[in-house]
């Protein structure tokens, strides 16, 4: 991903407080996160399993290099940002797989976010343990 590159497509994935910008061209299958290698970048394997899951549903996993820059949250929130970007990617590229895709759910965002801690409470919800005497 040099500067000057011309993408076929790009799309924006968005989990928690995580933002994923996903670049697809034309390629081998190659993938790259933050200008690292995939596999390091997440060790671990449901994190590659969630990123993969809208290239083997389409079953194009070894017709694009997808160049990735995520930003905040976790490793779960960016795998999951990168998914949602992955397959917007590909409905941009082939508007039929639409259907197909949104009906495994790759096309919702999560809108879940972490509950903010209130006054009082020892989280957003849990209180502290109550003493009779």
């Amino acid at each position: 991903m040099g500067k000057g590159t011309v993408y076929d497509v790009q799309a924006l994935g968005r989990r928690k407080s995580s933002v994923a910008r996903v670049y697809l061209v034309k390629g081998t299958g190659k993938i790259s996160v933050n200008r690292r290698e995939f596999r390091n970048y997440f060790p671990k394997a449901t994190s590659r399993y969630v990123v993969n899951q809208p290239l083997e549903l389409l079953k194009v996993t070894d017709k694009f290099d997808i160049y990735v820059n995520v930003n905040g949250g976790g490793t779960t929130g960016q795998s999951g940002a990168i998914r949602l970007g992955i397959a917007r990617a590909l409905e941009k590229l082939d508007p039929a797989a639409r259907p197909e895709l949104k009906k495994a759910g790759f096309l919702t965002r999560d809108s879940r976010k972490v509950e903010r801690k209130k006054y009082g409470l020892a989280g957003a919800r849990k209180s502290f343990q109550f003493s009779k005497r």
